[in-house]
């Protein structure tokens, strides 16, 4: 499609109510296949972390591998140091919702649940994605919320498509979750990545009003619903990191990176 014909094409998108990406979060054939690279580092992070977490693991202890796993590979892990955060991973135990600070004295015992936040940074490229873990035995009640998160997490996903809308990955998640019984956290949300950690657009992973943002193909953009037991308020810790429910229900979180193809979509990291 020529230039102009393509103009106007997303003019007639905005006409709509679309919100028009800048061109240059729309990202090259170049950089997709740096930042899927980068993917595959963080996508064998979370591999690997399913054989190492068990009960009378630290958190501490698991950001040593993320650690040395990702320099051992020639990458940079891009949280540590991110805006003064201290250490390379996320780890968030039970009705920690995330940016949880890997510790020493958080000791990994049986019946908890933890996500893992994985981001790397290889050749200028970052990547970004978490997985749910079951510390030995857990409750039926925390299994099932883990469950039904990575599903709100496919249903978004499945949402991602060329000139499709970013608000219908809200639109899919969150009567889901409601349905089952569980909130969608509203305070934090997706965001596009690749050249950067964070960049537009920003994804929201409950019901709004309005269309968001055009997907174009060549977008990338983390998908990352964060699903609470009880209610979808959050509090933020004295270490103005560390997000937790303020009812003290369980969370969970599953994350992808996602590209929007011509056709589609491709999970870069999962």
């Amino acid at each position: 499609m020529l230039n102009d014909e393509f103009t106007a094409v997303l003019e007639s998108y905005k006409l709509q109510g679309y919100i028009i990406p800048h061109p240059s979060i729309v990202k090259t054939p170049e950089q997709i296949e740096g930042i899927r690279q980068s993917g595959k580092i963080t996508s064998a992070i979370l591999d690997l972390l399913e054989k190492e977490i068990r009960p009378g693991v630290t958190t501490a202890g698991i950001d040593k591998l993320v650690y040395d796993y990702t320099t051992e590979h020639g990458a940079i892990p891009a949280p540590l140091n991110y805006n003064g955060f201290p250490r390379s991973v996320c780890t968030s135990v039970n009705n920690v919702v995330c940016h949880g600070i890997p510790s020493d004295r958080a000791v990994l015992k049986p019946g908890d649940i933890i996500n893992v936040d994985v981001s790397t940074i290889l050749d200028g490229f970052f990547s970004d994605a978490s997985r749910m873990y079951l510390v030995g035995e857990v409750t039926p009640s925390a299994r099932r919320l883990v469950e039904i998160t990575k599903e709100c997490l496919e249903l978004g996903t499945e949402q991602v498509r060329a000139f499709g809308a970013t608000n219908d990955i809200g639109r899919a998640i969150e009567p889901f979750a409601n349905r089952n019984g569980y909130t969608v956290v509203r305070d934090l949300g997706g965001h596009g990545v690749g050249v950067k950690f964070h960049e537009e657009p920003h994804i929201d992973h409950f019901e709004r009003p309005g269309k968001g943002f055009l997907m174009l193909p060549g977008m990338v953009f983390t998908i990352e619903p964060m699903i609470n037991e009880g209610g979808y308020s959050v509090k933020i810790g004295r270490d103005k990191w560390t997000v937790t429910t303020r009812d003290g229900s369980l969370s969970a979180q599953w994350e992808y990176t996602v590209a929007v193809t011509k056709t589609g979509y491709e999970i870069l990291a999962r």
